[in-house]
C-alpha cells in the first residue's frame, strides 16, 4: 500500500521509523513543518521527520500552509492509498481529507484531551491510565471518528519522557495494525459531552508556588525537562519528590534537613527537595543552596 505521512517531531519519526520497516507499506511522500530555527544561536534545524525522510530518499514538503491552493495541487498529484498524520501541526483541508482516508494518531483516549498537549494534561490530571487513539480525520480538532484506541496504566511516579516514549511505542504499533486491519474496523463516533481541551505548553506555565504539593509534583512530572517548574524567585526545582498531599502548614518552611535533600512544607502538603537551580546559576544540591543562603529548620524556602 502506498502511503503519505504527514508529521513533525520524534513521536512522529518514530511512527515512520516503524512504517519504512513493512514490507507492503510503501511510503510515497513526507509532509512535515518548515525547518525552524533552534537554540540561542537561532541555527536552522530540520524537523526529525524530514532527516529520516531524507535518509531513506523520500521526497520531503514543507508547505507553510497546507491550505494553500497550490500545496493542495500539488499533493492531490501525489496516488496513495492512506495518509498518515501524526502531530504534524496543521488542519487539513477538505480536498486533502477526501483524497484518501486520513489517519491520526493522537496521544490520547479520545474524546479526553483534544490538542496540543495531551501527555502533559495526563500527568497534570494525574490519571492512572492514557492512551493513543487512531482516528478518522475531519476538518475540527482531533474530533473524527475513532477507528481503535490501545490504553496504558500510568504510574504514579512517571515523568513525561517516560511517558511520551511508552506512548510512541504504543502508536507505532497501533499505527500499523489500523493499516493492515483498515477494512476490519467500524468507526465511532466521538462523544462530544465527553469532550475535553488542552492547549500548547508554553515556558510560563513552569511557574509554581508552595500553596498544593500535590499540584507541584504533577507540574514536575508533567514539565521535566521543559519548561521545568520554578519559583517566582526564578529558581528552578530540579528533583523533588511528593511526601503528602493533605497535611497543613505554613507554605515554604524548611521542616527537615537531611544528608542530600530538605523537606519543606506548602500550604497543603509537603515536598521533598533534591536538587535546585537558582536564576542564572548552575544546577546543585539544595544542601549546598541552603548552607550558601545559611538556611536553617524553620526558615522559609523562598
Amino acid at each position: 500500500m502506498n502511503i503519505i505521512f504527514m508529521g513533525t517531531p520524534d513521536y512522529a519519526q518514530k511512527i515512520l521509523e516503524r512504517l519504512l520497516e513493512e514490507s507492503n507499506i510503501n511510503v510515497v511522500a513526507v509532509y512535515t513543518q518548515p525547518d525552524k530555527p533552534v537554540g540561542r544561536k537561532k541555527i536552522m534545524t530540520a524537523p526529525e521527520v524530514k532527516v529520516l525522510a531524507e535518509e531513506k530518499n523520500i521526497p520531503v514538503y514543507q508547505p507553510n500552509r497546507l491550505r494553500d491552493e497550490e500545496v493542495v495541487v500539488e499533493l492531490l498529484t501525489i496516488e496513495c492509498d492512506y495518509i498518515v498524520v501524526a502531530a504534524y501541526g496543521q488542519i487539513l483541508p477538505r480536498a486533502i481529507l477526501d483524497h484518501a482516508p486520513c489517519i491520526n494518531l493522537h496521544a490520547s483516549i479520545l474524546p479526553q484531551y483534544r490538542g496540543a498537549s495531551p501527555i502533559q494534561q495526563t500527568l497534570l490530571n494525574d490519571d492512572k491510565q492514557t492512551g493513543v487513539t487512531a482516528m478518522l480525520m475531519e476538518e475540527g480538532l482531533d474530533t473524527g471518528d475513532i477507528l481503535k484506541i490501545e490504553t496504558i496504566d500510568v504510574p504514579k511516579s512517571m515523568m513525561v519522557e517516560t511517558l511520551f516514549d511508552e506512548l510512541t511505542l504504543l502508536a507505532t504499533r497501533l499505527t500499523v495494525d489500523v493499516l493492515n486491519n483498515f477494512e476490519s474496523f467500524s468507526a465511532k463516533k466521538q462523544d462530544e459531552h465527553q469532550a475535553t481541551h488542552c492547549k500548547k505548553i508554553t515556558k510560563k506555565d513552569g511557574k509554581v508556588d508552595f500553596e498544593s504539593a500535590y499540584e507541584v509534583y504533577n507540574k514536575y512530572r508533567a514539565f521535566t525537562p521543559w519548561p521545568g517548574i520554578y519559583l517566582g524567585s526564578g529558581m528552578k526545582l530540579k528533583k523533588i519528590e511528593l511526601m503528602d498531599k493533605c497535611s497543613l502548614y505554613e507554605a515554604g518552611k524548611i521542616l527537615e534537613i537531611n544528608s542530600d535533600n530538605i523537606v519543606v512544607a506548602c500550604t497543603k502538603g509537603v515536598l521533598r527537595i533534591f536538587t535546585v537551580q537558582p536564576q542564572s546559576k548552575k544546577e546543585m544540591s539544595v544542601i549546598s543552596y541552603i548552607n550558601g543562603k545559611r538556611l536553617a529548620l524553620e526558615d522559609t524556602f523562598l
